[in-house]
């Protein structure tokens, strides 16, 4: 078990996962204002983002949803070492959501999704990180689908993912009910073109997207900007 920082979430993964990211705890910080009482982490893998929400959201029910075994196991065991037990994650396909999961039942969706469509550049060499990269067993309109299912009118749906596919990610959205509202883009340095975007929509949600200040991770120097070191708790 490692802490993520000091005094922080404890967290192991399986031996072939996907490392813990940054852009989970960027993306769990990002709805940390977010109200909800019931939250879903689709396509949880070892559960960063899971038990990241548990920690910004307390008193909520968080839930999540994992196809592979391995990974929805040690999400279970990240979840039990930090006090949450009661979190329930399902094994299975996210895209079979009717049959295994509620319609409408949830205050905020969470995800952090394969980036890339299938067979773009090289990958990974295992099957497990493969599925963490490229869209293999869910792909970003089917993320969506699930998402318009589960989410109760008014909820929110947030994600993280590579600006590169904002005009896909903003259509899939809309044409399953829901409304871009917020949106941060994060870059390395000031000068840097961002590299990350962090979104925020609602079901039912009106048109109109808030742009907020850029998120940059380093400093002149290449070190840790002010906002990195509060969101790890460094100071």
């Amino acid at each position: 078990m490692e802490a993520l920082w000091p005094g922080g979430p404890l967290f192991c993964q399986t031996a072939d996962g996907f490392p813990l990211s940054m852009d989970s705890v960027l993306l769990a910080h990002f709805l940390s204002g977010v109200r909800a009482k019931r939250i879903m982490d689709l396509g949880c893998g070892a559960g960063a983002l899971t038990v990241l929400l548990c920690v910004s959201h307390p008193g909520a029910a968080v839930e999540g949803i994992e196809i592979q075994p391995e990974a929805a196991a040690a999400c279970r065991k990240n979840l039990a070492a930090n006090g949450y037990d009661t979190a329930a994650i399902r094994t299975g396909d996210l895209r079979e959501f009717r049959t295994l999961l509620p319609p409408s039942a949830f205050d905020l969706l969470a995800a952090n999704p394969p980036y890339f469509p299938p067979g773009h550049g090289r990958s990974a060499p295992d099957n497990s990180r493969a599925a963490a990269r490229e869209e293999r067993t869910c792909t970003l309109e089917e993320l969506c689908a699930a998402a318009e299912y589960l989410l109760r009118r008014g909820g929110a749906f947030g994600l993280v993912h590579r600006p590169e596919r904002l005009s896909e990610i903003f259509c899939a959205m809309t044409r399953h009910g829901m409304e871009p509202k917020r949106m941060r883009l994060v870059q390395y340095k000031a000068a840097y073109a961002p590299n990350l975007a962090l979104i925020e929509a609602r079901r039912g949600g009106k048109p109109g997207l808030n742009i907020e200040k850029p998120l940059i991770l380093c400093d002149e120097t290449g070190g840790d900007s002010a906002e990195m070191r509060e969101i790890y708790h460094c100071g």
